[in-house]
């Protein structure tokens, strides 16, 4: 059929769509998007059956295998997408000799196993892996597609904007080594392999190596490092010495593991080194460092030595708990089944962990809208952008609020973000009365300048750890830090978030010469989840 025929018949369709009936035309549509042919077959519905599954999985592995990108595109629900990745796969990736195994599918998931070929510039490698692929309804054809996710071509392919490169690499390879010289690699700890890689894209060059050939994943949507998949040359490694200890790494690994979108941060207080860093999430997102929620209670650390700073109260002076209190038309409560006590000190109050205590406070002079902002700025160090830890880092959030969010600030609610890095230091700043910015990489490597607070009184700092100590054996804490030796103290808290159920898990505590912090999405009470991940690590020490 000739160009001009084809529009012609297009053309006389769109009037019969326009004057007929909509089933009619919704027929014709379908006709012409290849639905079926005539004689009115009504577009499939529901989940595709178990055939259908099988013959579009295979159709599109045996395109993919050929390298025909727009022919595996099509059997896609976003050809576009589907069909830049796919080209680049073989384009820009340079992966060929594709043979792919599919395995027992599940339902209307097949999970398969790629063996494939690398070749660049005269060094070829095989590459295997594994990955799976949904098939799905198509919503206006009705037809079986694969959901299209760019994980179906590589697992660590997580957005739209990532893609497969192979070339020479941008940073010469590192081997990392831990504060005794022990290496560090991703396949031993692999929470650190997000970590390892923008340690690298950071300090590859200052390290001393030179650039080999990998098969990588470039990351152009976030700015985020690339993630090497396959070396097919070697390049020389330099040597990069990082803070972390081997044996508080590996204890932060196994612990995170056992609760999902958990992360934890361990700290040296004298010194401010990173002892460990561990996130177990499938996002590959390093909330240890970045993160930005509520803390809750354990923001009571800040605020309390905003009390005691202040002269509003110490340690054995009055903070009555009653059971709710009010703040400027807002209604706080307790903790459910926390008995009140109205004769109850700062200590007391603090251990048990009660909010309207808190609340009762913040009103007293000489304290401001600004008062817990100045504390933890010019105090913890907190909330100024200005850590430079060697990697990208937040170090936390405490705005100057009026209204009911000053008293929800107080209790580590309303618009206050912290994350783990940032508790692990407030607790190593309240024990040592010493703000040290936490570091990954030593300052000297690369003359950057590590940030200043002036820290705590004397007073203050002596009076915070002892509280800690008290929430550690006799507190909200003890049940968790219950059969650590050596002197130790905690912070529990919860954090509710908007619209769910379940608050977020957080925990903060020492053990002589290291603290550590740890937050799990979800988890309900700080001795639920944060604080079993929070005791692992101490246990391991630094």
């Amino acid at each position: 059929m000739g160009k001009g025929v084809k529009t012609a018949v297009i053309g006389s369709v769109f009037a019969v769509m326009v004057g007929g009936a909509g089933y009619g035309a919704f027929n014709i549509v379908s006709a012409l998007n290849g639905d079926g042919g005539s004689g009115g077959s009504e577009v499939k519905s529901g989940p595709p059956s178990g055939d259908e599954v099988k013959e579009t999985s295979e159709k599109f592995f045996a395109a993919w295998e050929k390298g025909a990108a727009a022919s595996a595109a099509a059997y896609t629900n976003n050809d576009g997408a589907a069909r830049i990745l796919l080209t680049a796969y073989a384009d820009e990736a340079h992966i060929t000799d594709v043979k792919i195994t599919p395995g027992a599918a599940q339902k209307t998931t097949v999970p398969f196993t790629v063996k494939a070929k690398v070749s660049y510039q005269g060094d070829s490698k095989p590459l295997t892996y594994k990955s799976s692929l949904r098939v799905v309804r198509g919503l206006t054809t009705g037809k079986a597609l694969v959901d299209w996710k760019p994980t179906v071509v590589h697992p660590e392919l997580r957005t739209a904007q990532d893609t497969l490169v192979t070339s020479q690499s941008a940073t010469p390879p590192i081997e990392a080594v831990d504060r005794d010289g022990k290496v560090l690699t991703k396949d031993k700890y692999p929470s650190l392999g997000p970590i390892l890689d923008a340690l690298r894209a950071k300090y590859g060059a200052k390290a001393g190596g030179t650039p080999g050939v990998e098969l990588f994943v470039r990351h152009d949507g976030d700015g985020a490092p690339d993630t090497p998949l396959l070396t097919l040359s070697q390049g020389k490694a330099g040597k990069l010495q990082t803070t972390i200890s081997a044996s508080a790494q590996a204890a932060a690994e196994t612990a995170v593991t056992k609760y999902a979108n958990s992360s934890v941060v361990a700290v040296k207080p004298t010194t401010g080194e990173v002892l460990a860093v561990a996130n177990h999430r499938d996002d590959g997102f390093n909330a240890a460092f970045e993160g930005a929620q509520p803390p809750g209670s354990t923001m009571k650390i800040i605020t309390s030595a905003m009390l005691i700073d202040n002269g509003v109260t110490s340690m054995n002076g009055p903070a009555p708990c009653p059971d709710d209190a009010m703040w400027q038309g807002q209604t706080f409560r307790n903790i459910k089944n926390m008995e009140p006590n109205e004769s109850a000190t700062l200590a007391n109050s603090f251990m048990r962990s009660c909010n309207t205590a808190f609340i009762k406070l913040i009103d007293e002079k000489p304290l401001t809208d600004e008062s817990l902002t100045t504390e933890a700025q010019t105090r913890f160090g907190l909330g100024r952008d200005d850590w430079k830890t060697g990697i990208t880092s937040v170090d936390g959030s405490v705005p100057a609020e009026a209204g009911p969010d000053r008293a929800a600030n107080a209790i580590g609610q309303g618009k206050v973000t912290m994350n783990p890095l940032n508790m692990a230091s407030v607790t190593a700043t309240a024990i040592t009365g010493t703000f040290r910015q936490p570091y990954l990489v030593s300052p000297k490597l690369d003359g950057r300048k590590l940030a200043t607070a002036k820290g705590l009184p004397y007073n203050t700092a002596s009076q915070l750890k002892q509280m800690m100590r008290l929430t550690a054996t006799q507190g909200t804490a003890a049940p968790v830090m219950r059969g650590l030796g050596g002197d130790i103290g905690a912070k529990t808290g919860s954090a509710e978030v908007d619209n769910v159920a379940t608050s977020n898990s957080w925990f903060t505590g020492f053990r002589d010469d290291v603290a550590a912090a740890a937050m799990t999405e979800q988890g309900g009470h700080g001795v639920d989840a944060a604080g079993p991940i929070v005791k692992a690590v101490l246990a391991a020490g630094g």
